[in-house]
């Protein structure tokens, strides 16, 4: 249940300018105009794309999502396509008092998905800040493909937690959310890895700004130029990317032969640093480094994606650790921001 599945899991800047052209007129003066070949105004281009003002995002509280797919009841060949909100709801889980009351009259079936009724999902939603009037934007960004939902049309739903072994099941042994889809063919369960959702009026997604980071290997001048020794680590190979008029470079540190550590490097085409990052197990509580696309594995198992995805924002990049615990982030290709994490629910 993460935006990412390790290998299916085998079942988840440009520094901002702008070129003005134009004549300064002054009093019995004229200046003479600057000329900027297209060559020059295609390197200083804008990366962080100005966005209209009605189309503005407040990030503010600003939560995104990734999207399950649930075994269906009913046929196993089948499953439902669910979005958790569990991760940001404060206080008791909104279920039906009848479910908990009578539970030990239902059956197995019964307890482990239900659609919520009037009450509970009102509950929700105000626990969650939404209304009937927002509505549920999913950015398939590998397909450039955004689907709108009104909230009022989708179904509030329950369903049982996998890891609940509970004999008498409690409130918190469910997620809580929406039901996309159902009854969709579980080998098409990866239509919807490659996606984030988000709840509100309006859309937040860039739509058709992002791609597959394809690596190759670099020089070892690369790793001498922009990667710094690590006292208890060694560094091992080094990869490059391109992306507009970034250049990614990635490198690895071991302990052990293992890789343990990547760090990331963006330098635009004036040969400036302008992002750095570090993608550490160490900080991931279980977690395993994702296979790189062009190095390690092919079209059919992309993780690492990159491109414009929040309008207003900058460049991002994601997918480099598939999470035991806790669920991945996206980052920004810029310093000053923070990275976005994903909400998906994941408990053990």
């Amino acid at each position: 249940m993460r935006i990412y599945k390790l290998l299916r899991k085998m079942t988840k800047i440009k520094t901002i300018s702008a070129i003005i052209c134009c004549q300064l007129l002054i009093t019995g003066c004229k200046k003479e105009e600057k000329k900027v070949t297209p060559q020059e105004t295609n390197i200083i281009k804008d990366s962080v794309k100005m966005t209209k003002a009605e189309d503005r995002i407040d990030y503010t509280n600003f939560n995104i999502f990734s999207l399950s797919t649930i075994s269906s009841a009913e046929k196993d060949s089948d499953a439902d396509i669910f979005i958790s909100v569990s991760d940001i709801y404060k206080g008791v889980q909104p279920i039906p008092a009848e479910i908990v009351n009578n539970q030990k009259q239902m059956s197995f079936e019964e307890l482990q998905h239900f659609e919520l009724d009037a009450p509970s999902r009102k509950k929700l939603l105000e626990g969650i800040h939404l209304t009937e009037n927002d509505s549920l934007y999913i950015y398939r960004y590998d397909r450039n493909k955004l689907e709108k939902m009104p909230v009022s049309q989708l179904k509030a739903v329950a369903y049982l937690s996998p890891y609940s072994d509970s004999e008498e099941v409690d409130p918190e042994s469910y997620m809580m959310g929406f039901q996309v889809a159902t009854h969709q063919k579980m080998a098409d369960d990866g239509l919807y890895n490659n996606a984030i959702a988000y709840f509100g009026n309006k859309n937040p997604f860039v739509e058709n700004k992002m791609k597959a980071v394809k690596w190759q290997k670099a020089g070892a001048d690369i790793s001498e130029r922009y990667f710094i020794t690590r006292s208890k680590l060694n560094m091992g190979k080094t990869y490059q990317s391109k992306y507009e008029n970034m250049t990614y470079y990635l490198q690895d540190y071991l302990e052990e032969q293992n890789v343990v550590e990547r760090r990331l490097v963006v330098i635009n085409n004036h040969q400036e640093k302008i992002a750095e990052k570090t993608f550490s197990l160490a900080a991931s509580d279980g977690g395993e480094f994702l296979p790189l696309y062009g190095i390690e594995t092919d079209e059919a198992n992309i993780f690492q994606w990159t491109g414009h995805l929040f309008k207003g924002k900058p460049p991002v990049i994601f997918g480099f650790i598939a999470y035991s615990f806790g669920c991945p982030s996206i980052t920004f290709l810029d310093k000053n921001e923070k990275n976005f994490p994903i909400n998906c629910d994941n408990r053990h």
